[in-house]
């Protein structure tokens, strides 16, 4: 992963937005999970997006003036591009809660995807349906074959 100085603040180059963003904790820990996705778990690069902006409802209410701005900090695309894994990442410092979970379902409201990813750089948490695993990642081969 390459870092610079810029401006006095230290960024790092995300090669999935092609371009350099601001070194916080929490990207830190994002982009170390993304490479490590990538590199020992066969995740095809290509297939994942960072900061997917979407929208969702504040009520029961569809219009889309009452739509409230959400960005999931990256998703997991199949190979028909279809939404497979929603991943929700913080800092080494904030702990993976309730709280962080009941984010990531949020999120999955409207993305749908059957895998959700929790991690904040010493602890990941993979949800798939109701049975949580805390013992690591699946393999990118090993998602597909499962769906």
């Amino acid at each position: 992963m390459r870092t610079r100085i810029y401006n006095n603040k230290e960024q790092i180059f995300c090669e999935w937005r092609h371009r350099w963003v601001r070194l916080t904790p929490e990207e830190w820990v994002r982009q170390q999970l993304l490479h490590r996705l990538v590199e020992q778990l066969g995740y095809p690069a290509s297939r994942i997006a960072v900061e997917v902006a979407f929208q969702l409802p504040m009520s029961n209410d569809q219009l889309p003036i009452n739509a409230k701005r959400y960005r999931a900090d990256a998703v997991v695309y199949d190979s028909t591009m279809r939404p497979l894994v929603l991943i929700e990442c913080k800092a080494e410092t904030v702990p993976l809660t309730q709280k962080t979970l009941d984010q990531a379902i949020t999120y999955n409201r409207k993305l749908n995807v059957p895998y959700l990813v929790l991690h904040n750089g010493v602890q990941t948490i993979f949800v798939n349906g109701n049975n949580i695993n805390t013992s690591g990642l699946p393999r990118y081969t090993d998602l597909l074959r499962c769906e």
